[in-house]
């Protein structure tokens, strides 16, 4: 049991998070602060956090636990801003989709107590945003990744775990190096090709006729298109190196199966697409059966 926790941003990330606790009674008091007053407000109504802190000193008076579900480039700000505040017993993690970067500002911010702050990665989430779109159930059966520092103490690090575990989540670990490098393979690149798709479509003069005939494929393929412009700007930044690799790769394949095409090289493309419906249902498998993975892939660290 949590006897308080404080929630910086309670949107659909901060928001289920705290939804989930209450749900499982894992949580005594719960404490929002957020830079819009309106979103902070609708938490209250809706019964997500139970007050609206006022300021860092008030809200982290006797906190066990602090979730920074803000977008990452926030990160080192509000840190500086914890910090005066910040009890010994207190531990800060976040919900951030990067983790060199966020690392990074942690240790420039905290300094010699960066070992209060234990790094993690909620692999859930929505194409809707704010109070109203959190879920009590969003993090059931998801992965929240730990990218755990040398500096963390392992009861710390279970206190975050227990957490995200009480909203129904299944625990894995990364280093912050391969955390980014899988991520930017298999979620970064999906939403900057959303992006790129939709916007493309928009700019063309028969934009309207194209969104009148747009179906359920594309409007699949492109849902997180929906998502955070400002969260995703900040992910794409502060994860380029690896997002740019990964673009490059995808640029090389695309390069190739236009060649395909314009060769009308039918056996070609039909290799492509079968390769790739063969692993997608690889991939669907396993995540019906409860595997992390495919079994053409490692396996991640788990500490469950």
């Amino acid at each position: 049991m949590l006897n308080k926790v404080v929630i910086i941003g309670v949107g659909l990330i901060g928001g289920s998070f705290a939804l989930g606790l209450k749900r499982a009674g894992a949580v005594r008091e719960v404490v929002g602060i957020g830079r819009h007053p309106e979103a902070t407000a609708r938490a209250l109504e809706l019964g997500i956090v139970d007050s609206v802190g006022t300021s860092y000193e008030d809200a982290l008076r006797g906190a066990d636990l602090v979730l920074l579900a803000a977008p990452v480039a926030q990160t080192g700000p509000i840190l500086q801003a914890l910090l005066p505040h910040l009890e010994q017993g207190t531990i800060v993690t976040d919900a951030g989709s990067t983790k060199c970067d966020v690392v990074a500002a942690a240790r420039a911010a905290l300094k010699d107590r960066v070992h209060q702050f234990v790094p993690g990665h909620p692999i859930a989430g929505s194409e809707s945003n704010g109070p109203d779109a959190a879920l009590a159930g969003l993090y059931d059966g998801k992965k929240v990744v730990i990218t755990a520092l040398p500096e963390n103490a392992q009861q710390d690090v279970e206190r975050v775990a227990a957490a995200w575990r009480a909203c129904g989540a299944i625990i894995h670990t990364l280093s912050p190096e391969d955390h980014d490098r899988v991520f930017a393979a298999v979620s970064h690149l999906p939403h900057l090709l959303a992006y790129a798709l939709v916007d493309d479509v928009a700019a063309k003069p028969h934009a309207d006729l194209l969104f009148q005939y747009a179906a359920s494929g594309f409007r699949d393929f492109t849902r997180i298109a929906g998502s955070s412009p400002e969260m995703w700007r900040d992910i794409s930044l502060a994860n380029r190196a690896a997002l740019l690799a990964e673009l490059d790769a995808y640029l090389a394949q695309l390069t190739s199966m236009r060649a395909m095409l314009a060769a009308a090289d039918g056996s070609a493309l039909e290799a492509v697409y079968t390769n790739a419906q063969r692993a997608r249902r690889a991939w669907i498998e396993a995540i019906e059966a409860g595997s992390s993975v495919s079994p053409s892939c490692p396996q991640p660290q788990d500490n469950t």
